[in-house]
């Protein structure tokens, strides 16, 4: 009886030891998340090098090309852990560098006069720390981009395997003159501790002096909020507004575009599967749009992004498609043509949407 109640004595330290070892542990993590969170301010400012670029010109045809490349990890051989199925990281190094070189072929194909990128790492666990904007610089932009990061954290500790670092982010790049760049922070829904690891969304604005005129040509770069429900989409939409609306009544010309997360068309409206059941994105809301503004994308027919809830099988019964990425653009914008490109899903998540416009005084 003494070795049986010796034996289970063991087993009961051993026992604790663990569950105090992992209690231990756990406090630890969120402490070190909790001191090395990323707290951006509400507006960083980019430097300005004066590299004598051309600058945009009235009644000019400008093209601007918005793309989220998914970390050039979810391509059509990838699924998702957060969209219903099991991947978490790049299935390998291999695989990442395959979905660049495809994404800078279609965004050298199109050679549009702005790139607007979302998703881009430039040093995470899950896209094998490939600085893809660097990668962008020497294979697509040939000159420097801007980068505004909304994806910052030393360790993301879920699912299994874990995560682990993430350094992401939104990226800009045109050869026109620049005269000003900064990374607006939009407000974070999430409360600590959920927020010690996850996005920091925000905004990538460029403004760009337009020939014989004291006006701008302001472009904003967005990736809203994604998998939350408390109404974080519609308040970084509000926030997206009243600066355009700003901007706007200033006398500029003001494009926003990128990765909404929100319906640009009805739901009804469109002839794909029912999502019920899966992630759906909200409609976005048109009725708080200051007279003027407009939401434009491509065509009904052709999805601008995907569900990552298995590799990707064009037609399969289980395949489901969104209409969420494309362009918010201020009255005085002449938007001349709007196209999704059909890329088929096989290097990212997302298909490229083009927008032809120019300006007039």
């Amino acid at each position: 009886m003494k070795n049986k109640n010796a034996a289970k004595n063991i087993i009961f330290k051993i026992v604790s030891i663990v569950i105090f070892v992992i209690l231990i542990s756990l406090v630890l993590l969120i402490l070190f998340l909790t001191i090395t969170e990323f707290k951006p301010p509400l507006i960083t400012s980019f430097e300005i090098e004066d590299d004598g670029k051309e600058k945009v010109s009235f009644d000019t045809d400008l093209k601007i090309t918005s793309l989220n490349i998914g970390y050039a990890s979810l391509g059509e051989e990838a699924d998702f852990f957060m969209d219903g199925g099991k991947g978490v990281l790049a299935n390998s190094k291999e695989e990442v560098e395959k979905n660049l070189k495809g994404i800078a072929n279609i965004l050298n194909e199109l050679n549009a006069d702005f790139n607007l990128l979302q998703e881009v790492d430039t040093n995470s666990k899950r896209s094998f720390n490939i600085n893809q904007r660097k990668y962008f610089e020497e294979n697509v932009f040939k000159t420097n981009s801007f980068y505004a990061e909304n994806y910052k954290t030393n360790y993301v500790p879920f699912p299994i395997p874990p995560m682990g670092k993430v350094d992401s982010g939104l990226v800009t790049s045109t050869n026109y003159s620049i005269d000003h760049a900064e990374r607006r922070s939009l407000s974070v829904p999430f409360k600590w501790p959920v927020r010690l690891a996850n996005l920091k969304r925000c905004l990538l604005i460029t403004k760009l002096p337009i020939e014989d005129s004291d006006k701008e040509l302001v472009i904003i770069n967005l990736h809203m909020e994604a998998y939350d429900d408390t109404g974080g989409r519609e308040t970084q939409t509000r926030e997206l507004l009243d600066i355009m609306e700003a901007e706007y009544n200033m006398g500029n010309y003001v494009i926003a575009a990128g990765d909404f997360n929100q319906s640009l068309y009805d739901v009804s409206e469109l002839d794909f599967p029912n999502t019920e059941g899966h992630w759906t994105p909200g409609r976005i809301i048109e009725d708080i749009l200051q007279d003027g503004f407009k939401y434009h994308t491509g065509d009904k027919k052709i999805p601008t992004s995907r569900l990552n809830n298995k590799p990707y099988e064009k037609g399969s019964e289980d395949t489901y498609h969104y209409i969420i990425d494309g362009y918010l653009v201020s009255p005085n914008i002449n938007v001349k043509s709007v196209e999704t490109i059909d890329a088929n899903f096989k290097y990212t998540d997302h298909n490229p949407v083009v927008m032809e416009f120019n300006i007039s005084e």
